[in-house]
């Protein structure tokens, strides 16, 4: 190995051309501009011109001269000489004949010993802002030289170079916030780490472990914990001088490394490292305390209520039942004789005489046969009492059950706004005021409350009487728990919608205080605008959008009788056909059979090995510590816990005592150290570029469409992260991978949500957190992702949004004119679009764009913020009528283009079968998610997506080998055939039992393929 933190193919490849080089690299880096082609013009005859030509452009591409410039790569040689007008690439065998011509050649060029010193600063730079591994500064500083025509030095003086600025990065790093301690402060540090004789853990490893249960003796706990971090007296301490990506480095080293492993580094390393932990931990202890409040309120309080409520509601239905059914009957006799009566009274008036009026006696006697007086008293009774007085509402029920489970909330409440720091927008004031005066209400034992000492405007609907009139209250006086839960419920919703905020939080805090403003605003908005091609005056903009709107409803109105998929109903509501299946030919039939005959028989190990070594993804998984591995056999450890993660079966199957990368120390030692959720995505940037450089991954699509959906799991463990919901889980709860995939089917990117929440709230987030890969175009989603103010962010952001709509005839399409005749869309294009209430917000939706954009803040923050228990606010309205227009345009294409249609039905098809791999693979407990914590959940759903994209990559390079092999062989293969293969196949892995980590000699880098004309289990597949 030529240097130590270099892979033996990263320093083969320093400085030498690949096998071979695609058009868009000669472009880039061989082409001759005007101050180049001056040069060589100097040069007398052709072999020497295109000779010079070649020692200029291979030191931009690779950084250093050749040996002998005549071995470059032939297209090099011919795209140069085409631009020289030599009409005989083949000259250059001439070039250097005479001594000292290439090396006279070379010292025209500009030397590495010239910008030494400056390329030290930019790379002491860079390691102290983004705290690169020393790959990634190597690799960096390689690009920084070729991009400036240096002539690279020898690989070892390099690397060299970029490991001595790298460490004098961290170790300024570390001193910097050493520094900041006073030795008071440091010691309390360092105490974090001892083990106290009555516990055997540290108390450090117990402020880092989150909350798990939910109940009131759990939010108790969360936020003792919050307040035990708050007050070890580092809130003060201005870690803002040192970049927040390096803080962030450091603290994740902290939370997840061994205390026996912090201990034994430096005073300086060590304090620095437990300064970062500690300073995360104060926004993760309130955040993890709010996540808990959240679920407590929304499960066990709220939902809890209204599902005893409506218990109670069926059991009190049949006495209900009863004695409405006996107040009926006493009121049909009523209305008999009353009717009766007037029918002779009107009779008699006609012939001038007169009819004795009906005795109360006479009714009571006529009742009374029917249902006895004492059980119609009782009948009444029991309507009145089981119906409720006539002013209550539908809330009242459950939020009276609610009242009953005061104890849950009061031993936690007087804590929540001592430990956590709460401030509000306008609308959220009044409601923090109110919360902060609870305890004050009921404190000191205090069984009476005045009316005076409440805010009586926060009594919404039932509230009021539940609180003003409950039964056996003094005059004057209050139901207190009643208005606690009142208060405790505005709040809830507040919290949610960020009228309240958490002032020391990170997820829970004010996203109008991270939106882009004052001169950050200035400086990022024209290259944002210019990103996204936006402008700053919406004018031109809008009535563009406003013309093509209106020429897109006439020109599908104009199509209408000759398509026969549309129909209107009574109501002008649009139905559109479904789709019919296309037929698969014969000659796809066959080829289907044939490469599944011929795909290679594996263990899912061996597939993750065999995709190691093509594309080094095994690099990517460095140390928590920031050092370099020093393990052998590491890429084994690695895929046994991938396989161990991703297929849900934990260490056991895969460990092999008997192999030294097998054993439970360590796979539990690479576990802890390499395996997170930065270098798994580092990991699947390295698959979905190799997929994408696949002939037949190219077939399948161009990377420009993708989708975004969610997988279900089951959560049985005791979690903050798992939400109830009868549809997917029954009684259980559960957690949903929200994931990417794109029309390579190569998965993009993957988030964790609790619950099944809207993913409208993440789709953003989601496509902003890409892996890798090309920036997809158009973005397929189910009808839950849709809403309109996310369909105005998603075009703002530049990507044609494409939801599926499966209640298409509810959808109300939107129009500008509303005197436009658009014929049949008449009625369905009820809604209008106000452009001036888009206008007159155009600055402020530029800034929230803008603030998505560059992730100042995260896109369901931003959502919520715009809208309020399903009502947006004037900006979510504005956005949202500017999504209206996209969203119309939308629908309207697929009125009209059927091929549109296909395309997103097909892509919400790759993403299905995708979902179904993924079942297959994570096939151990019964398919369920036993995570207690998010970044668990996160991480071994992270190797899932990871696997899935190895066994994807997998399965397209043998079936576009499989195709070479049978067009080779004189099979003809159609293209469009095989675009249709599916490269979900899984037959042919082994993912149960036992495992195989051995890894064949592929002399020409794949194994052999199967012989097609043997058929076997696998044509049923």
């Amino acid at each position: 190995m030529a240097v130590e933190f270099l892979s033996d193919d990263q320093a083969a490849s320093y400085g030498a051309f690949p096998e071979s080089l695609p058009r868009g690299e000669l472009e880039r880096y061989f082409f001759l501009d005007d101050a180049d082609r001056e040069l060589v013009r100097g040069k007398r005859r052709p072999h020497n011109r295109l000779g010079f030509a070649i020692q200029l452009t291979s030191v931009r591409y690779l950084g250093r001269f050749m040996p002998d410039p005549r071995h470059v790569p032939v297209e090099v040689a011919e795209y140069l000489a085409e631009q020289l007008e030599i009409s005989d690439p083949s000259c250059l065998k001439d070039y250097g004949e005479r001594d000292g011509t290439a090396r006279t050649h070379a010292g025209e060029i500009r030397d590495f010993s010239e910008v030494i010193s400056e390329l030290s600063e930019w790379l002491d730079a860079r390691a102290w802002t983004t705290g690169d591994g020393p790959k990634a500064l190597f690799d960096a500083a390689v690009g920084w030289l070729r991009e400036r025509k240096v002539l690279l030095p020898g690989v070892t003086r390099l690397a060299r170079l970029v490991g001595s600025c790298r460490e004098a990065a961290s170790q300024r790093l570390w001193e910097t916030l050493h520094d900041l301690l006073d030795d008071e402060q440091r010691a309390a540090l360092d105490g974090l780490l001892e083990v106290p004789e009555e516990n055997r853990t540290s108390r450090l490893d117990q402020l880092r472990r989150p909350p798990t249960r939910v109940s009131g003796p759990a939010m108790v706990d969360a936020l003792q914990r919050a307040a035990e971090i708050l007050g070890l007296g580092f809130a003060e301490v201005d870690t803002e001088v040192v970049p927040p990506r390096r803080l962030a480095e450091l603290s994740r080293y902290g939370v997840q490394g061994k205390a026996t492993l912090l201990r034994r580094h430096g005073d300086s390393r060590r304090a620095a490292t437990l300064l970062a932990t500690v300073v995360y931990l104060q926004t993760r202890a309130v955040d993890d305390a709010l996540d808990l409040l959240d679920v407590l309120i929304a499960s066990k309080l709220l939902a809890r209520a209204e599902r005893e409520s409506a218990k109670e509601k069926l059991r009190t239905l049949p006495r209900l039942g009863k004695a409405s059914a006996k107040l009926a009957a006493a009121l049909e006799v009523l209305l008999e004789i009353t009717g009766v009566h007037d029918d002779l009274a009107e009779q008699a008036a006609d012939d001038g005489d007169t009819v004795e009026p009906v005795s109360l006696a006479q009714v009571w006697a006529e009742i009374e046969t029917v249902v006895p007086r004492a059980e119609l008293a009782d009948a009444l009774t029991a309507v009145v009492e089981l119906a409720g007085p006539p002013d209550s509402d539908a809330d009242e029920a459950w939020r009276a059950e609610l009242v009953k489970r005061f104890a849950t909330v009061r031993p936690f409440l007087p804590l929540l706004c001592e430990v956590i720091r709460f401030d509000a927008a306008p609308d959220g004031q009044q409601v923090l005021a109110a919360l902060r005066d609870l305890p004050k209400l009921w404190g000191g034992g205090r069984n009476k409350v005045a009316r005076s000492e409440i805010d009586e405007q926060l009594l919404i609907g039932s509230w009021r009487r539940l609180v003003l009139h409950a039964p056996e209250l003094e005059p004057g006086t209050v139901d207190w728990r009643a208005y606690t839960f009142c208060v405790l419920e505005q709040f809830h919703r507040c919290l949610r919608r960020r009228d309240i905020f958490a002032v020391n939080s990170s997820k829970w805090g004010d996203p109008r205080a991270k939106l882009l403003a004052g001169s950050a605003w200035i400086t990022a908005k024209p290259v944002v605008l210019s990103s996204l091609g936006l402008p700053p005056d919406p004018d031109d903009h809008l009535d563009e959008r406003a013309e093509a709107l209106d020429a897109t409803f006439r020109e599908v109105t104009a199509g209408l009788p000759d398509n026969t998929a549309v129909r209107f109903d009574e109501h002008g509501r649009l139905h559109l056909a479904a789709l019919p299946a296309e037929a698969e030919p014969p000659s796809l039939e066959n080829l289907r059979v044939l490469t599944n005959r011929m795909l290679p028989r594996v263990d899912l190990p061996e597939v993750l090995l065999e995709v190691f070594s093509w594309t080094g993804a095994d690099q990517a998984f460095t140390s928590i510590t920031g050092g370099e591995a020093r393990l052998s056999d590491l890429h084994i450890t690695i895929a046994a816990l991938l396989v161990s993660e991703s297929c849900n079966i934990g260490w056991t199957p895969v460990i092999k005592h008997s192999v030294s990368a097998l054993t439970r120390d360590r796979l539990a030692h690479v576990d802890a150290t390499y395996l997170r959720m930065d270098t798994l995505k580092a990991a699947n940037a390295a698959l979905i570029t190799h997929q994408a450089n696949i002939d037949l991954a190219q077939l399948w699509g161009g990377g420009h469409v993708a989708s975004v959906d969610g997988m279900r799991f089951v959560v049985p463990v005791q979690t903050i992260n798992a939400r109830h919901n009868p549809h997917y889980w029954g009684q259980k709860r559960g957690a949903t991978w929200l994931n990417m995939v794109n029309d390579q089917a190569a998965g993009l990117a993957g988030k964790v949500v609790a619950g099944t929440l809207r993913d409208s709230l993440h789709v953003l987030d989601v496509l902003y957190d890409r892996d890798g890969g090309t920036k997809p175009q158009m973005i397929v989603t189910d009808t839950a992702s849709y809403s309109d103010i996310v369909f105005g962010l998603l075009t703002l952001a530049g990507y044609t949004y494409a939801p599926q709509l499966a209640d298409l005839p509810d959808q109300k399409l939107w129009r500008i004119d509303t005197k436009a005749d658009y014929g049949l869309f008449t009625t369905a294009a009820r809604g209008r679009i106000d452009l001036e209430r888009v206008r007159r917000n155009w600055e402020d939706i530029l800034r929230v764009t803008a603030s998505i954009h560059t992730g100042a803040v995260r896109a369901h923050d931003v959502i919520r913020m715009l809208s309020r228990d399903g009502h947006p606010n004037p900006l979510g309205e504005a956005i949202a009528h500017y999504g209206r227009i996209h969203k119309t345009l939308h629908v309207l294409r697929m009125v009209d283009d059927t091929g549109y249609r296909r395309d997103i039905k097909a892509q919400a098809n790759l993403q299905e079968g995708r979902h179904a791999l993924a079942r297959r693979i994570f096939h151990g407990q019964r398919g369920e998610l036993r995570q207690r914590y998010y970044e668990g959940m996160e991480d071994q759903l992270g190797a899932l997506g990871l696997v899935l994209n190895s066994l994807v990559l997998f399965n397209t390079r043998y079936l576009d080998a499989a195709i070479a092999e049978l067009r080779a062989g004189g099979y003809e293969v159609r293209d469009e055939d095989a675009a249709r293969l599916s490269p979900f196949v899984r037959h042919h892995v082994n993912m149960l039992g036992r495992y195989s980590f051995l890894t064949p000699e592929l002399a020409g880098g794949l194994r052999p393929l199967r012989d097609p004309s043997t058929p076997d289990e696998d044509d049923i597949n």
